[in-house]
């Protein structure tokens, strides 16, 4: 069976950091790019960064630019979110994706993702 599994998620206090990791079974990762993205409570979800096949290339959006890193290890098929510097606005679900097509930069667009973790639960406390 082929899956996602996201963790490290919890509860940290405003100013702090967490490291989530997307781990895979069944399917290596290695030659396609990799996204994150984010549901907080009552918001649609959205693209928070990808990261291409090679891990050559990182997008990120604006809100997160310069807080969140995000990183893969190929061998052990996973990829990584670091996020320092969190803000209450930052607590969400967060989904790690698959790219549905090899040796792409990914994209901001979730349909471009066609394999999904269950996700993670990030809160940030004031």
């Amino acid at each position: 069976q082929v899956q996602l599994v996201e963790s490290g998620g919890g509860l940290v206090q405003a100013g702090g950091s967490l490291r989530l990791s997307c781990a895979a079974s069944g399917r290596t990762l290695s030659t396609y790019a990799m996204g994150w993205f984010r549901q907080a409570p009552g918001k649609e979800r959205e693209f928070v960064g990808r990261i291409s096949w090679s891990g050559g290339r990182t997008y990120y959006t604006d809100s997160v630019k310069g807080r969140f890193t995000i990183s893969r290890d190929n061998i052990k098929n996973t990829v990584f979110l670091e996020m320092n510097s969190l803000k209450p606005e930052d607590t969400a679900v967060y989904y790690c994706a698959a790219d549905r097509y090899h040796y792409g930069n990914g994209s901001p667009d979730e349909r471009s993702y066609n394999l999904w973790g269950q996700g993670t639960q990030v809160t940030v406390s004031s």
